[in-house]
């Protein structure tokens, strides 16, 4: 039996795929590293965006802001996280997250969260 690309697989860009590949084959060298997880922060409001640096941990799990940093350079694959970074992710209220490798397990996660604002008008005769 062959294996087949799931469907979220299916259907990513060629761009974010080639991203993909390019990530996966660093896991080798992340991992003689000491590295565990890499990620690039993303956070967009007021219909701006912006990405974090590339960091790379060498930690239990990866939390944005808690984990400490580990000092390894891996900038050559800032280009292909963004690639990741989720189309949109800027607009309205503007969206923020992670787009995360875990070295181990060899899997990318992207966690997005978007803003959501939320106000009522009044009008009053005076």
């Amino acid at each position: 039996m062959e294996d087949k690309p799931s469907n979220a697989e299916q259907a990513l860009p060629p761009e974010q795929v080639a991203a993909k590949v390019a990530i996966l084959a660093e896991c080798d060298r992340l991992a003689e590293a000491g590295i565990t997880f890499v990620a690039v922060h993303f956070d967009g409001s007021g219909d701006d965006g912006v990405s974090e640096d590339i960091k790379c941990y060498a930690a239990e799990e990866y939390v944005y802001e808690e984990s400490e940093v580990h000092e390894s350079n891996f900038s050559h694959l800032q280009e292909h996280f963004e690639a990741l970074v989720p189309y949109g992710y800027e607009n309205d209220c503007g969206g923020f997250g992670d787009v995360i490798l875990n070295v181990k397990t060899r899997k990318i996660t992207v966690e997005r969260n978007d803003r959501f604002e939320d106000y009522t008008t009044s009008s009053y005769d005076v």
